[in-house]
């Protein structure tokens, strides 16, 4: 897979989601979250949407979105963002490769 591909599944997943989502709850994230709500005060959709970030903003800093990326796309959340592969980036990939068995004869 590659970085359009990841684009396009990221596009893909955004418009699939929509404004609201429904989720159902076991008996420990019920728990959880009455214990937060109570604790915190406050909307529901709130506590849950801060949760969705501080799991991102985790698996960001932990290196596991890098990993998973890495896995199923071949490419960092860093190249996501800049919209290149480090090769494209560094130019790596713009010279042809070299044929080293013809490199030395004349």
């Amino acid at each position: 897979m590659s970085l359009d591909e990841l684009t396009v599944d990221v596009e893909d997943a955004y418009s699939d989601l929509g404004d609201e989502l429904t989720v159902d709850l076991d008996r420990e994230t019920r728990n959880e979250l009455a214990m937060l709500s109570a604790a915190l005060g406050g909307d529901e959709g709130e506590l849950v949407r801060r949760a969705v970030h501080a799991l991102y903003r985790s698996t960001v800093d932990t290196g596991d979105l890098d990993f998973h990326l890495r896995q199923g796309y071949d490419v960092t959340y860093d190249e996501y963002l800049s919209g290149m592969t480090y090769d494209e980036m560094t130019g790596a990939n713009q010279y042809p490769q070299r044929d080293d068995e013809r490199r030395y004869q004349m």
